[in-house]
């Protein structure tokens, strides 16, 4: 019989398995694009909240079925708000509304659990059955997968070449800034597609000794392989052979932006490499960099508040915190930024830390991933807040627009920051990884591979601009793309003797990350 009891006991799992299944599913719908590492946190927490009140609710109730119940009924209202309250978003007052409902609900669920005099045997033992199918089903997915990719062998592309060179015949070591702004279309691409002028802003960069490439395009038009190639200084086209072409965990490139070539042979000639992330997790940090400046705000930054300490988490520990009903509640009380806030700030807080690098003593090289103009829109053109509400007053090209002037006035400010303040004229590519999605384009479902030669021509042409002060230029030309920046810069300034490679473009299949189709032909200029 105490053998029984104790299983009767043990079959109160199910509050722990409705509080694992939203972790789980929102890993298995993401498993492609997401690293095993960043379930850990948010599971130890969840689980480890969940447990500590299950057991105090059990020592108060003296009936674990009882405190069970209880605390499923709270795990699922506390999971399921935020996708609640994006069905009625709309409504006026929509957070308020539903903090009632949901208040009502569990303080109804709280009365009828205390009140009830069976013995939930039969609920309790339905709920954990319920509560495992839940948890099976996203985790065979997500085991498939991991099953899948531990069988691929990635290998890594042959070294470009040796990485310490003869410092005295390279000459003066420049601090070295590669700035990437997400999304940022070329002058031409900006005329065609929003009726913009940005004539004003280009022409400032060549008064400023920039050569603006005004041919440019992207090497691949997504930030994870374009990055990739460009700080290795190769396409990556290879990775299809190591992995096949159905192989749709972004795994490999990932690694590819963490360990590279451009900051391997930096380094290894006396630079110090600092790391400027973003909210995106593969550029959040870099484990090789000398320092890492966070995408967020840190004490002491001046008159810049300071962002809570969740706004440091991980981006699938945000996305998850973004769900449960605890976020919602700060907000409806104004206790933290939203996330539309917390980008205003972290933007100009990255502008102002990156103007301090002419400060250091060491040469340095300074990756910067800029989300600009890159969504959420969160800035007017004179840099002021930009509210949910305003932006969705406003329509898709006024958005963008309004944003990309704002960022036009924080690189100038930056650039003359950085040509004033450096002892050594600094060497700066300004440089788009991707432009903008074109309309209806910005969804998992839509194919590339289909795409309209209008639709490409706006995805793959580039802003893409050079400062390279104290150097023989001529070697630069109209359609130089990212691919080829460190190969010409490392020749100019270190003496290298890196070939140049022919400049292609390329997309990929949908769901297939690894199945590059060449777009040269279709997005070049003529």
């Amino acid at each position: 019989m105490k053998k029984f009891y104790f299983l009767r006991r043990l079959s109160v799992v199910h509050p722990l398995l409705f509080a694992l299944f939203p972790i789980l599913a929102l890993y298995a719908h993401n498993v492609a694009e997401v690293s095993p590492s960043e379930i850990v946190l948010p599971t130890g927490v969840v689980l480890g909240a969940t447990l500590v009140l299950l057991l105090l609710l059990w020592l108060v109730l003296r009936n674990v079925r009882k405190a069970g119940l209880l605390v499923s009924i709270f795990v699922v209202l506390f999971f399921s708000y935020g996708h609640a309250l994006s069905l009625i978003a709309e409504w006026d007052a929509a957070n308020t509304m539903l903090l009632s409902i949901w208040g009502v609900l569990f303080v109804l669920g709280v009365f009828l659990t205390i009140r009830t005099r069976r013995d939930l045997q039969n609920l309790t033992m339905m709920l954990s059955i319920v509560g495992a199918i839940l948890v099976i089903i996203p985790a065979i997915n997500i085991v498939v997968h991991e099953i899948r990719v531990a069988g691929q062998d990635v290998g890594t592309a042959d070294s470009v070449g040796n990485y310490t060179v003869d410092l005295e015949n390279a000459g003066t070591l420049h601090d070295i800034y590669y700035i990437i702004m997400d999304r940022y279309p070329s002058e031409s691409m900006l005329e065609e597609a929003y009726g913009f002028d940005n004539s004003q802003f280009i022409e400032y960069l060549r008064d400023r000794g920039f050569y603006v490439a005004s041919a440019s395009c992207c090497n691949y038009t997504k930030t994870a392989p374009s990055l990739a190639s460009s700080l290795n200084m190769e396409y990556i086209n290879y990775l299809t052979e190591e992995v096949g072409e159905d192989f749709d965990d972004w795994g490999p490139m990932y690694s590819m932006l963490q360990d590279y070539e451009v900051w391997r042979f930096l380094k290894a000639n006396g630079y110090e490499f600092i790391h400027f992330g973003s909210w995106w997790w593969p550029t959040k940090e870099n484990r090789n960099a000398d320092m890492n400046i966070y995408d967020c705000v840190t004490p002491g930054s001046g008159n810049v508040r300071q962002l809570p300490e969740f706004y440091q988490l991980p981006e699938f520990s945000m996305v998850l915190f973004r769900s449960t009903m605890l976020y919602h509640i700060y907000l409806e009380f104004n206790l933290i930024d939203d996330e539309r806030q917390a980008q205003w700030r972290r933007v100009l807080y990255k502008f102002d830390k990156l103007a301090e690098i002419p400060d250091i003593e060491e040469p340095t090289f300074v990756f910067a991933h800029f989300m600009l103009p890159h969504e959420p829109y969160v800035f007017d053109r004179e840099g002021n807040y930009l509210t949910a509400e305003e932006d969705k007053a406003r329509s898709r090209e006024e958005r963008f627009v309004e944003q990309l002037v704002f960022t036009n006035t924080k690189l100038v400010e930056l650039i003359d920051e950085l040509l004033a303040s450096s002892e050594v004229p600094p060497i700066i590519i300004l440089q788009a990884d991707e432009a903008e999605y074109p309309p209806d384009t910005d969804h998992p479902s839509f194919k590339w591979e289909e795409a309209s030669e209008a639709q490409l021509r706006e995805k793959a042409r580039i802003l893409n601009a050079y400062y390279l002060p104290n150097a023989n230029t001529d070697a630069l030309y109209p359609s130089i793309s990212p691919v080829n920046s460190f190969r010409l810069l490392f020749n100019m300034y270190f003496g290298t003797d890196f070939e140049l490679l022919p400049d292609r473009s390329y997309t990929f299949y949908r769901g297939k990350p690894y199945k590059f189709l060449d777009i040269t032909d279709k997005v070049k200029y003529d």
